[in-house]
Parts: C-alpha cells; sequence; structure tokens
C-alpha cells in the first residue's frame, strides 16, 4: 500500500510539473509603423523572418498602411526584441533604423524611393 501511494505522489508531482511548463505566458498585440515598406516582397520577407522568431505567434503585414501587427508572448521576448528583429531584416521599425547591411542586401524594389527604389512602375 505504501509503494502504491508513493507512485501516485510521484504521479501527481510529474504532471503537475509539466502542467506547470505547458502554461504559456500573457498574449500581446502590437502595432508597429514600418514606413520602409514598399511592396508584398517587403511583406514576405518581414513576416517568413518571423515564423521562427521565439516568442511570436504572428506577425501581419499591411503595405498599404505601412503597419506590422505582431502577437506574441511576453514572458518570451518583448516590443524592442521586436523591432530590432525587423531592423535586422533590412526595415525601419517605429523608432529602429534598419540594419545597413541587411537593407544594402534588399532588392531594389523594397528600397526606400530615395535610394531609387520603390514599386515597380509601368509605362504606358
Amino acid at each position: 500500500m505504501r509503494i502504491i501511494k508513493m507512485v501516485l505522489v510521484l504521479l501527481l508531482a510529474v504532471t503537475g510539473s509539466a502542467m506547470a511548463q505547458a502554461k504559456k505566458g500573457t498574449l500581446a498585440t502590437a502595432k508597429i509603423k514600418v514606413p520602409s515598406v514598399q511592396c508584398n516582397m517587403c511583406k514576405d520577407a518581414i513576416q517568413r523572418y518571423f515564423l521562427k522568431e521565439e516568442g511570436v505567434k504572428s506577425m501581419v503585414v499591411d503595405v498599404k498602411k505601412k503597419e506590422a501587427t505582431v502577437k506574441y508572448y511576453t514572458d518570451r521576448t518583448n516590443i524592442e526584441n521586436i523591432k530590432t528583429a525587423i531592423a535586422n531584416v533590412g526595415y525601419d521599425a517605429d523608432d529602429v533604423t534598419a540594419n545597413e547591411d541587411s537593407y544594402n542586401d534588399l532588392p531594389k524594389c523594397c528600397k526606400k524611393p530615395e535610394d531609387g527604389g520603390g514599386p515597380v512602375q509601368k509605362k504606358h
């Protein structure tokens, strides 16, 4: 009988520990201005990068509004880390300037108009 009690206590301890680890942090949503986003290639590059970013549940970029909406777990990341990650892809994010090397590696259409970029204009 004593062995059965010890096994039950052990099972409860393991189950409780697993349940505590499964609990996720608070899910937060933030909107970040991405003024240098020019086209769907920009959108795809940012969203694809965030598929593997720790703590980010989703990232949706609106090219027309030049805005990114991100859902993230507050116990795994924060808004400053997310802005820095966007900058590391090569795009400005609110008050964080794009990483220069990453920006230089972007396709021409994804660069700022003052740098000769922007959406491709069709000639009539």
